[in-house]
């Protein structure tokens, strides 16, 4: 199996020694997405606006392996607050439909960046 690496200038640049995502067969893996603008390197202030930050950088590198967020088959969300819970699951809605994903949502002590959430995902390409 090959295993090819996802790069793409559509989402932030990775902070550290490791990949936006993985290529390895017809499943791919990204790291966790921060709400980063790819262009400006800010956040925004809020959970829902970094929430679709994130799902927006989360879609262009699971498009640039050639998948789509209709193929994502499992998600992990970070958040900082579990109180953020309800706000994220709203955000998060439009961006999934029907046939939604697993998904597990994990309340952590902190997030790179200080981040209010981060989001990876696991998406399999349809031949």
């Amino acid at each position: 199996m090959i295993k090819e690496t996802i790069i793409t200038k559509e989402a932030p640049k990775a902070i550290g020694p490791y990949s936006q995502g993985i290529k390895a067969g017809n499943v791919v893996y990204t790291s966790g997405q921060l709400p980063i603008h790819p262009e400006t390197g800010e956040m925004p202030d809020n959970i829902e606006e970094q929430t679709r930050m994130s799902l927006e950088n989360l879609k262009q590198v699971i498009e640039a392996a050639g998948a789509s967020l209709q193929q994502v088959i499992k998600t992990t969300v970070f958040l900082s607050d579990m109180n953020h819970f309800a706000a994220m699951n709203q955000v998060y809605g439009e961006f999934f439909s029907v046939n939604y994903p697993a998904r597990s949502a994990i309340e952590v002590a902190r997030l790179p960046k200080d981040a209010l959430i981060e989001i990876e995902a696991v998406a399999m390409i349809q031949s």
